[in-house]
């Protein structure tokens, strides 16, 4: 068994685990994710959703779309936790509301084709101008 990582929002009204078994990471520029984040890009880290487990603060949960396909957030502060996606069998969850290292890092840079014309990737990971 893996080990579990602990993840909160910024106020710790919310707290969560989930299995140290990403399948996939990368740093998505989209501006979906610009505007949920505040920032250049939101890192991610994919997972099944059956292995995160929400274990304080679900019912000051404020979901931000569909059951299946959302932006998780922490009602009392805002900070964007998870974002359901692939109609509702994969959660992204956003690597900085992470208190523990995961063992996966991002692997490259999506949506480059619309990231903000401010921010400059200076890193070597692959871009996409899409989702790979």
């Amino acid at each position: 068994m893996s080990e579990l990582l602990n993840g909160r929002c910024e106020c710790g009204a919310v707290r969560y685990k989930v299995a140290d078994e990403f399948l996939y990471a990368a740093n998505c520029h989209c501006s979906n994710c610009r505007a949920s984040t505040g920032s250049a890009f939101k890192p991610f880290a994919g997972i099944e959703r059956e292995k995160l487990e929400v274990t304080e603060g679900g019912d000051t949960l404020m979901i931000v779309g569909e059951e299946d396909e959302n932006h998780t957030r922490c009602a009392a502060c805002g900070s964007l936790l998870f974002s359901v996606v692939r109609d509702g069998a994969y959660v992204h969850i956003a690597m900085g509301s992470l208190v523990d290292e995961p063992g996966i890092r991002p692997g490259g840079h999506i949506f480059v084709g619309s990231k903000a014309p401010w921010f400059e990737i200076t890193d070597d990971l692959p871009q996409n101008e899409e989702y790979s």
